[in-house]
């Protein structure tokens, strides 16, 4: 049973180790374009998955509603997002993208997603397809479980 826990414990480790690296590569590239990873991760939805209620947002991007209000500001300020009311429910306020939003990410993300490969190019195509199955069925256990 010992051993069993030092493995996971291990595991543990090597997860947020790779996890810290590899976001500190692209952390550095979002820094670049004067954005942080949270208000990238923001535009990047936007742009891929159209205008969102500003209630959903924190759940898709991994962070508190309340940090939302401050990254759409901040966004509204370089004019690459703007709010929009929904003509429904007044009580809903989408946040979507604006033609500078789009040109930011049309031009920006290819070479995100060029600077992301090079990080995880050390694994070949098969060893992805394996670890990335292999963390989906970690996540979801993990999120199953705390709940």
């Amino acid at each position: 049973m010992a051993e069993n826990h030092e493995l996971s414990l291990d595991l543990f480790i090597a997860l947020n180790r790779a996890l810290q690296w590899t976001n500190a590569h692209a952390d550095r590239d979002i820094k670049q374009h004067g954005l942080n990873r949270t208000e990238f991760g923001v535009l990047e939805l936007l742009y891929h998955k159209g205008s969102q209620p500003l209630q959903q947002i924190g759940g898709k991007v991994l962070m508190s509603s309340g940090n939302i209000t401050y990254v759409v500001d901040k966004l509204e300020k370089k004019h690459f997002v703007q709010r929009r009311a929904c003509t429904e429910d007044r009580r809903l306020v989408y946040a979507e993208i604006t033609d500078a939003g789009k040109q930011f990410i049309e031009d920006t993300f290819p070479q995100h997603a060029q600077v992301i490969h090079q990080v995880l190019d050390v694994l070949n195509d098969d060893e992805k397809k394996v670890v990335s199955e292999l963390l989906k069925k970690l996540g979801k256990h993990a999120e199953e479980s705390f709940k």
